[in-house]
């Protein structure tokens, strides 16, 4: 017995064409298995939003964060870094220039100058001066060097006299000769266990303007180290002294101190720039390992140093970058969100556009046009493959008397009930459709004509059979005109045949299935 194959979704390597059809629905599909677009102007509307959100969200970013980035900038350069200098300008005369002014105080004093001239007698009388400075001032040391009697004196006595050919006494001759008043050294001491000192090295006049020998405190390099890591953290900037040679004199890490910055990577570069005795800030910028270093720097005449101040603007900027990529991340996912909610959207009207266009309104069928492009799918792949195709029409006996005995309301109820009988009763996947008033056609693919008749001849009885609830008994009957695809056969050829049959059913008494113009089954 040859069986009804008939699926909603049919795809062969060796069709052009697959369809799929259903009372909602009809969809075409490609050879390759791709969909043909129904409607690019929606898939370039799509895109053309995405694009329009996309660039309005890279373009806000971009330019937040371009925004952001010259703030902080302009923060650095402009107020953070000369007003950091300000202030730990402010604290070194606090905390570094004290020395030099308690130096100054001790190279002017009367009672040095007198205690010189008068021949250095009673060394005790400059001893306890020197630890009374040195205790009430927080020193580590205190000297005072005669040009006299070459002699070195600290609160402890006499350390030793000085001679011109050590190189450890050359300091005291390098100030001798100088044209400044001071200068600030960093030497061992050797009076406290060669510890590495911060010498304050004053010049002593007398009366007549002539030298007389050298004096000054000292404070240990770990103390100003200590100081300098202390403004580090209060100011968060990367703070150091140079000399007038580029050297690294104080900083908060004592294993930097000595190095030249003439000679690292990156500062080098501005070095010249730096060194160059302006008491008044200069504004300066490096880069070192893809880093943007912003420098303020100063010279302090009081200490013969300069006072640098080094800000990373690259590592300042890593926040607004991560929150640069956090709102990008952000406008993706809102982009996307909004794409699928658009594309759910114009999908889900789609749908309904598309089953308005394919479904028939009362009965929730298929409608005439949606059935006539099943067909001609089918008549397309019946030429490569070549397969029974049968159609059968039906039409419901004697309606116009329903529409006048019982009203309109009562037949379209009746139209709806015929409907659901012949889906519940037709196979899966049968393609069944309403042709038009009380008329209804389902189209069975690979089926033979035997088996498509006992199905239409179950269609009639399930008809007959069937109780419409009318205000009254009332049978409701159909009938049928079942035909088979020929050969070379056309569309129009292939329904009016249908159309025949159901016309030769109708005059055969109804209630029948016509199946050639000579035999009605009934």
């Amino acid at each position: 017995m040859l069986s009804c194959h008939v699926t909603n979704w049919v795809h062969n390597v060796d069709t052009y064409f697959a369809y799929s059809v259903n009372e909602n629905s009809v969809h075409l599909f490609n050879g390759q298995g791709g969909s043909v677009p129904r409607f690019p102007k929606r898939l370039r509307l799509l895109l053309l939003v995405a694009v329009l959100l996309i660039a309005g969200f890279l373009t806000t970013s971009v330019a937040s964060y371009l925004v952001s980035r010259d703030a902080v900038r302009e923060g650095i350069v402009g107020s953070a870094l000369p007003l950091t200098g300000d202030n730990i300008y402010s604290e070194i005369q606090k905390d570094i220039l004290r020395p030099v002014f308690i130096s100054s105080q001790m190279a002017h004093d009367t009672f040095v100058r007198d205690w010189i001239l008068h021949g250095e007698k009673n060394s005790e009388q400059l001893e306890r001066y020197l630890n009374e400075v040195k205790m009430k001032n927080g020193m580590f040391t205190s000297f005072l060097v005669s040009d006299k009697s070459q002699r070195y004196y600290h609160g402890s006595g006499i350390l030793k006299e000085l001679k011109e050919n050590d190189p450890r006494d050359a300091w005291y001759f390098r100030v001798k000769n100088m044209k400044k008043p001071f200068e600030t050294n960093v030497d061992p001491d050797w009076a406290n266990r060669e510890k590495v000192t911060i010498f304050i090295n004053y010049q002593i006049f007398d009366y007549q303007n002539q030298f007389i020998g050298a004096t000054g405190v000292g404070l240990t390099l770990d103390t100003m180290s200590h100081l300098l890591k202390n403004y580090e953290q209060r100011f968060q900037r990367h703070i150091y002294f140079v000399n007038e040679a580029g050297e690294v004199m104080l900083t908060g890490n004592p294993a930097q101190a000595r190095i030249s910055i003439l000679k690292q990577p990156g500062i080098r570069d501005v070095a010249a720039k730096m060194l160059n005795h302006q008491v008044k800030p200069v504004q300066l910028s490096y880069k070192l390992n893809g880093q943007l270093i912003q420098v303020n720097t100063r010279f302090i005449p009081e200490l013969g140093w300069y006072l640098i101040v080094e800000q990373n603007e690259t590592a300042d900027l890593l926040p607004l970058q991560h929150m640069f990529q956090l709102n990008l991340f952000i406008s993706a996912l809102i982009t996307l969100l909004v794409l699928c909610i658009a594309m759910y959207s114009i999908n889900r009207n789609h749908s309904k556009l598309e089953t308005l266009a394919n479904t028939d309104g009362l009965t929730r069928l298929l409608n005439r046009q949606a059935f006539e492009l099943v067909l001609s799918q089918k008549l397309s792949e019946l030429a490569r493959r070549p397969r029974s195709l049968v159609g059968i029409l039906i039409d419901i006996d004697f309606f116009k008397r329903i529409n006048d005995e019982f009203g309109h309301t009562a037949g379209d109820a009746v139209l709806r009930e015929v409907a659901q009988v012949l889906k519940k009763t037709a196979r899966t996947g049968d393609t069944l459709a309403r042709w038009g008033g009380e008329e209804f056609i389902i189209l069975l693919d690979d089926c033979g004509k035997a088996m498509a008749l006992e199905l239409a001849e179950r269609l009639r009885v399930a008809i007959a059979e069937h109780d419409f609830a009318l205000p009254r008994p009332t049978q409701i009957t159909i009938s049928l005109g079942l035909a088979e695809l020929q050969v070379g056969e056309t569309e129009i050829e292939f329904f009016q045949r249908a159309d025949n049959l159901l016309y030769a059913a109708k005059s055969g008494g109804r209630n029948c299935v016509m199946v050639d113009a000579s035999r009605c089954r009934a």
